[in-house]
């Protein structure tokens, strides 16, 4: 048994297990290792599911007529992006504990609650995770959007390919910024290290997969976009988005 594993199982006899939300004990599934859940069953139940009518490529579900505005520039390769919950309430709680409270264990909660969005895929399935900036990964010691990534291969199983694309430049928050310069503000923010990896010991090229990006919160989707075009141009046919959550779209008119 390993250190941290005996430390946890320590823990574990001292402390009884508590909801990271709402802080009731945990059931005794919930707790069990060797992922154990930080959230109770019924604080994932109470998230907010995103449903349909949506847009069948971008997932935003609102009426449209006509073309969706919302993916009408994303690039041909991204395909379809889909979201498992509304970013309100106790999903907002989980994301702020995943981003800014250090909680980095919360990202198997995040990855039970968005398993069920798996896409249809035709050639071989990789995830992608959406890279920070050296300087923020710095500050925060762990990349969110690997961490689910990493927990979502344990249930999908199939690899994660973390170093594949990276980010050229910091870009500043775009809490505040419109849909149309949310694009802007990331054009041109990642690259493509390589076009072959190594996958079960055999080379692959970009070209030959079906790859998946990550993310914890879709806002515009201009993120995905941004990352899918880096990997379009490097060869990549399809590609699909999936994240945690989706937040509101502020009225800017």
């Amino acid at each position: 048994m390993s250190i941290g594993h005996s430390t946890f199982a320590f823990e574990q006899l001292l402390l009884p297990a508590e909801c990271a939300l709402c802080h009731g004990l945990l059931g005794e599934r919930d707790a069990a290792p060797p992922h154990p859940n930080l959230t109770c069953a019924v604080c994932r139940t109470r998230f907010r599911t995103v449903r349909p009518p949506w847009c069948e490529r971008c997932g935003q579900p609102e009426p449209h007529f006509g073309p969706c505005r919302l993916c009408a520039e994303w690039p041909a390769a991204l395909k379809t992006v889909r979201s498992a919950v509304w970013l309100v309430e106790g999903a907002q709680q989980a994301v702020y504990a995943l981003k800014y409270g250090g909680l980095s264990r919360i990202a198997d909660d995040l990855a039970l609650v968005t398993a069920p969005l798996r896409p249809r895929t035709d050639g071989a399935p990789a995830l992608i995770p959406i890279p920070l900036a050296p300087k923020r990964l710095q500050q925060r010691g762990y990349n969110q959007s690997e961490l689910l990534a990493r927990a979502l291969a344990r249930k999908w199983r199939i690899p994660v390919l973390p170093d594949l694309l990276s980010r050229t430049r910091e870009t500043p928050t775009q809490t505040a910024l419109t849909p149309g310069t949310r694009l802007a503000n990331v054009a041109g923010a990642f690259q493509v290290r390589n076009v072959k990896c190594e996958m079960r010991n055999s080379a692959f090229r970009l070209s030959h997969c079906e790859l998946i990006l990550v993310d914890d919160v879709f806002t515009t989707g201009a993120t995905l976009a941004e990352a899918a075009r880096a990997l379009e141009q490097a060869g990549a046919p399809r590609i699909h988005g999936v994240t945690f959550a989706r937040a509101a779209i502020p009225d800017f008119t």
